[in-house]
Order: structure tokens, then C-alpha cells, then sequence
């Protein structure tokens, strides 16, 4: 089975390849989505994460407060990495799962859609890397224009993150996404036509 890794810094667009590469009937492991799944209700990883940040970052009905758990983790390097203690060794081994379902499936690729692909040297693990690439400025643009962010968070998440250019040398493909929708979908469909190069 060939594994795609899939990564791009906050606001980069990869969620929008990772759809496109779904539409066209590629697996998805999404590590944003096994993200939530491990901190719902119920879940050690929540209990853990009240523990460590504390009740606030709870709704009254139980369920996380993304924004609030946000404004507690991002603020320092120490901070941050308390987070990830708590969740990145759970993500990690519901994504083992998921990759061993698929192989023993009969999948012939998976993409792993995951923001910290090349922070957690999972990138040596792909047959594959795919990074989607946006200037910082653009990207801040693009989340405070999209998702109502203070631009101030934005910053400091990208901080947060591997820096671009050691991102961008782990690459075997980069999709520049500094212009219009039009040239990632093109872009996308180039990606598609060698991964099925690759997997025949």
C-alpha cells in the first residue's frame, strides 16, 4: 500500500487537496478528525486535558472548548507541548489502526492528512510527501478573511508549527497555493495522475 503523507501549515489549503483527493475516491486518514474523536466526551484524553488546563476549557454540556483550550496551549512552547504530551501519543496509535485496517483491506494508497507530518518526522514513514505551500502573510490573511481568527492567534499557531522551508525540504511534492482555486485544483489533479502512476 502506498502511503501519502499529506501536510501544509495552518491555513494552507491541505484540507481542500485532501478533499479533492477524496472526491476521486483516495482514503483519508484525517488526523484533525481522529484529533476530535479522542477528546469527546467520556474520552481519557479529555479528562487529561481538564486536568492539565483546567474546567474551563469545558462547554456547560461536557464537550471541549476548542477556542478556550486554544487560548491556554498556544500561548508558549511549554504550554504547547503539554497538549501534544496528551493527545499526539493517542492520535498516533488510532492512526496505526486505521493504516493496518486499510492495508489488510486491500488498499492500494491512504493519504494521511496531517498538519505536523514533518514536526513529528512522520514524513520518514510515507512513500510519499506532499506539502501544500502558502506565504505566512497570506495565510494569515486567508484565516482571519475565513475563520474570524485574530490575526495575533494566527500568528502564534504558525509559530507553533515547523518552520516553512524545513517543511518544504521534506517535500517529494509541493502544491503552491499562493493563487487561485483554479491552479490547486489543477495542481491536485497532476498529484492524482501520479499516484496512480505510482500504485499500478
Amino acid at each position: 500500500m502506498l502511503r501519502i503523507g499529506l501536510t501544509g501549515g495552518i491555513g494552507s489549503g491541505k484540507s481542500t487537496v485532501a478533499d479533492l483527493l477524496s472526491a476521486e475516491g483516495f482514503l483519508i486518514i484525517d488526523a484533525d478528525a481522529i484529533a476530535r474523536d479522542i477528546v469527546e466526551p467520556g474520552q481519557p484524553a479529555l479528562t487529561e486535558l481538564v486536568e492539565a488546563f483546567g474546567e474551563d476549557i469545558l462547554h456547560p454540556d461536557g464537550t471541549l472548548n476548542r477556542p478556550g483550550l486554544a487560548a491556554k496551549a498556544f500561548v508558549s512552547s511549554e504550554q504547547t507541548a503539554l497538549l501534544n504530551s496528551i493527545t499526539h501519543p493517542r492520535i498516533a496509535e488510532e492512526t496505526a489502526r486505521r493504516f493496518a485496517e486499510a492495508e489488510a483491506a486491500g488498499t492500494k494508497a491512504a493519504v494521511y492528512d496531517m498538519p505536523l507530518l514533518v514536526d513529528k518526522g512522520l514524513d520518514r514513514k510515507m512513500d510519499l510527501v506532499v506539502v501544500v505551500d502558502v506565504e505566512e502573510d497570506e495565510r494569515v490573511r486567508r484565516l482571519v478573511a475565513k475563520r474570524g481568527l485574530e490575526e495575533d492567534d494566527v500568528r502564534r499557531r504558525i509559530a507553533s508549527q515547523v518552520p516553512d522551508e524545513i517543511r518544504l525540504k521534506a517535500a517529494d511534492i509541493v502544491i503552491d497555493n499562493n493563487g487561485p482555486v483554479e491552479d490547486l485544483r489543477a495542481q491536485a489533479d497532476r498529484l492524482i495522475a501520479e499516484i496512480l502512476t505510482r500504485i499500478k
